[in-house]
C-alpha cells in the first residue's frame, strides 16, 4: 500500500537542477510581486470598478496557484528527496483543482461584467452593483471547492498499490490515476465528463459574451469608442485563451496522443507562465492600470521625500 509518492519532476538531469532552480524561483518573486502590484494599485480610488474588483480576486488566486507547486519545485531541485506524503499530496491536488476551477469560473464573471459594460452601460452600475460582485465571487469559490473535493476524494479512493513515483512535478488527476492497480476507465469517463462541464460550461458563456459584445462595438458610431472597448476587453481575451487552451488539451485530448511530456508543457502553462503574464498584460494593454502605478510610484517617492525633510 503506497504511504507517499516520489515526484520526478520536470527533468532527471542533475547538471540541469541549479538552472532550473534559478529559473523557477525568479519567476515566482515576479509572479508575487506582479500580482501584488495589481492588488496595490486596484486599491486606487479611480480603479473602483467591478472591472478591477474581479481583477483583485483574480490576482489573489494566482499568488495562491503558484504558491502550491511552486514552492515544492524549488525544494525538489535541490533536493535527492522528493517524496510527497499521501496526505500532502491530496492536499496540493485538492487546493490546485479549487484555484484552478474558481479562475476558471471567475474568468466567466469577468466576461459578464465586460458584456454589461459594453452592451448595457446605462444600467452597468445597477446591474453590477457590489452585491452581485461579491455573490459571482463567492459562487465561484464555492464550486470550485465542491468539484475539487469531489474529484481529489474519488482520486485518492483508487488503490494505488504498485509504483509511487509520479512523472510530474506535481500531484494531478493524469499521472495520479496511471499508478492506480485497478480499472481506471469509467473514473476517466467521469474525469472527461466534470472537465466538459467545468471547463467548456464557462468558456460557452465567455464565447457568447463576447459575440454579442463584438458585434455590439462594432456597431459604434466612434472610432475612438470601438478602440477604447476593444483595448478593455483584449487583455481578458488573451488571458483565458492561455488559461483555457492548456488546462483543457491536458484534460481532453485523447490516450492515444495523450504523452505527460507533453503535459508537463502544458501544465508550466497554466501553473507558471499564465500567472506571470496576468499583470503584465493588464497592466501594458490598460491605460487606467498604468496611470494608478505611475500615481502609486510618485506617491511613494513623495512619502520617501517627505519622511527625509522631516
Amino acid at each position: 500500500m503506497v504511504t507517499e509518492f516520489i515526484l520526478l519532476g520536470l527533468s532527471n538531469h542533475r547538471e540541469l537542477q541549479v538552472l532550473l532552480f534559478s529559473i523557477y524561483l525568479f519567476i515566482y518573486i515576479i509572479t508575487l510581486m506582479g500580482n501584488i502590484l495589481i492588488i496595490l494599485i486596484t486599491i486606487d480610488t479611480a480603479l473602483q470598478t467591478p472591472m478591477y474588483f474581479f481583477l483583485r480576486v483574480l490576482s489573489f488566486l494566482e499568488i495562491c496557484y503558484t504558491s502550491v507547486t511552486i514552492p515544492k519545485m524549488l525544494v525538489d531541485f535541490l533536493s535527492d528527496n522528493r517524496s510527497i506524503s499521501y496526505v500532502g499530496c491530496a492536499a496540493q491536488m485538492y487546493f490546485l483543482l479549487f484555484l484552478g476551477i474558481s479562475e476558471c469560473l471567475l474568468l466567466a464573471a469577468m466576461a459578464y461584467d465586460r458584456y454589461v459594460a459594453i452592451c448595457n452601460p446605462l444600467r452597468y452600475r445597477l446591474i453590477m452593483n457590489r452585491r452581485v460582485c461579491l455573490s459571482l465571487v463567492v459562487l465561484s469559490w464555492f464550486s470550485g471547492n465542491m468539484v475539487s473535493l469531489v474529484q481529489t476524494v474519488w482520486v485518492f479512493t483508487l488503490p494505488f498499490c504498485g509504483s509511487n513515483q509520479i512523472n510530474y512535478f506535481f500531484c494531478d488527476i493524469p499521472p495520479l490515476i496511471k499508478l492506480s492497480c485497478t480499472d481506471t476507465s469509467s473514473y476517466e469517463m467521469q474525469l472527461f465528463t466534470a472537465t466538459i462541464l467545468v471547463n467548456f460550461t464557462p468558456f460557452s458563456l465567455i464565447l457568447v459574451s463576447y459575440v454579442v459584445i463584438i458585434s455590439t462595438i462594432l456597431k459604434m458610431a466612434s472610432a475612438d469608442g470601438r478602440r477604447k472597448a476593444f483595448s478593455t476587453c483584449s487583455s481578458h481575451l488573451i488571458v483565458v485563451t492561455l488559461y483555457y487552451g492548456s488546462s483543457g488539451l491536458i484534460y481532453l485530448r485523447p490516450k492515444s496522443i495523450n504523452s505527460l511530456d507533453s503535459n508537463k508543457v502544458l501544465a508550466l502553462m497554466y501553473t507558471t507562465i499564465t500567472p506571470i503574464l496576468n499583470p503584465i498584460i493588464y497592466s501594458l494593454r490598460n491605460n487606467e492600470v498604468k496611470g494608478a502605478v505611475w500615481r502609486l510610484l510618485r506617491d511613494g517617492l513623495k512619502g520617501k521625500i517627505f519622511s527625509r525633510t522631516k
